[in-house]
Order: structure tokens, then sequence, then C-alpha cells
């Protein structure tokens, strides 16, 4: 699941109108933010298996403390904690845990079985991956839907709010065809290294474009 988590960063707009999109978007990306520094720390491990399924070369051999259920609704708790303690908006902490648990949820969707519940516990997937169409087809929808409510909830100030969603939005896209139907990376170092670098780019553009945004409420 790639564009899929950022559907959930966009639809939380529509419950959390006050909350910045930064953290609404990084709640759902967070597994996938700690991911790679976790690779380069050498805490957990992932193997370039291209057939692994249809849809990615990856083998996930090991990502309890970023991917399993058990300790996504512990950063949920930090993440939502933490913003509810600086902001005090329920609803905001809220829209932040449900989109940090949330990765493993669409996860478990998209992967073979390779999701733990805990870590060193069982592990789950129904594999969707293994459908090319499939996956692409689910997570386009997602998307579309996700980006319309966003839009739904939001009025761009200034020409930088329209255009810099609108080239948000095409770069995501483009990015997803690109590793739907590009080649394997040549190492688990690049995977992390691009991964640290698409996390910092993708959050820190969201708080651009949606500073250059007002919401219903503040319209109103």
């Amino acid at each position: 699941m790639f564009i899929g988590h950022f559907a959930i960063g966009f639809a939380a707009k529509k419950f959390a109108p006050r909350s910045s999109e930064t953290v609404l978007v990084a709640a759902p990306l967070l597994a996938d933010v700690l991911w790679p520094v976790f690779l380069l720390l050498g805490w957990e491990q992932v193997r370039i298996d291209p057939g692994n399924t249809r849809f990615t070369p990856f083998d996930f051999i090991s990502y309890p403390w970023s991917h399993s259920l058990l300790m996504l609704c512990v950063w949920a708790t930090v993440f939502g904690g933490v913003y509810y303690a600086i902001t005090c908006y329920w609803t905001g902490a809220i829209a932040i845990w449900i989109g940090v648990v949330s990765h493993w949820v669409l996860d478990w969707v998209t992967h073979r079985p390779d999701m733990p519940l805990y870590p060193g516990g069982p592990r789950y997937g129904l594999g969707l991956w293994n459908s090319i169409a499939g996956t692409m087809v689910t997570e386009l929808l997602m998307f579309a839907v996700g980006v319309w409510m966003y839009l739904r909830a939001t009025r761009p100030k200034d020409r930088t709010g329209r255009y810099a969603l609108a080239a948000y939005v095409g770069l995501l896209l483009l990015t997803y065809v690109a590793n739907a139907f590009g080649s394997a990376p040549d190492s688990v170092a690049q995977i992390a290294w691009a991964g640290v670098a698409a996390s910092v780019v993708s959050i820190a553009w969201a708080w651009w474009f949606d500073r250059h945004r007002s919401t219903k409420i503040e319209l109103s």
C-alpha cells in the first residue's frame, strides 16, 4: 500500500479540520517513516526478491517495531498524546491515532502474510499485491476519494494553495506508477535512504500546500 495511506491522510481533514495536513498525512505514513530508519540502524530487515509478489519485489523479513499492530498502537498513542498535549484538540488526536493504526489494516489487505500482530507474534496478510490490477484499482479509488474529501473540506487561499496541491497529487500518482512498473532497487541502503528522503519531502510538502488553504471553519 502506498497512495492508499495518503488517502487516509487526505480524508482525515474532513473530520479534523483544525489539524494541519502535516500531522494528518504523517500519521498514516508513520510506519513507513520509521521503517527506513530502522533498516539503517539494523533493527529491521528486508530482502530484494523480484517475484515475491506480483506488485512489489520486497521480502519483508522482519519489521516488528515499525509495522506490528501492537507497536503501531503504541506509536499512535504517543503521537496522538503529544499532539493533544500541545493543541488540546481531541478530534485531531483521535484522527492521528486512527491514521497511525490504519497503516496495519491497509498493509494487512495488500501484503502476503508478513504483518505481525506483535514483535515475535503471528503474521497475517490477504495478499492483494498478488494482483497488480486489483491493487491499483483499490489504491487509486481510495486516493481519489481521499483527495475529493480534502478538496471538499478546504479552499485555496491563493495560487500556491491550488497548484502546490495539484503538483503534490500529480507527483504521488507518477511515483506510484513508476514504482509499480519500474525495476527493483539495487540495494537495501537505496531503499532506506529513498524512504527517508520521500518521508521528509511528502510531509513538508503537505505542510506547504495546506497552509495556503482555508478550511470551512476558517471560511465561516
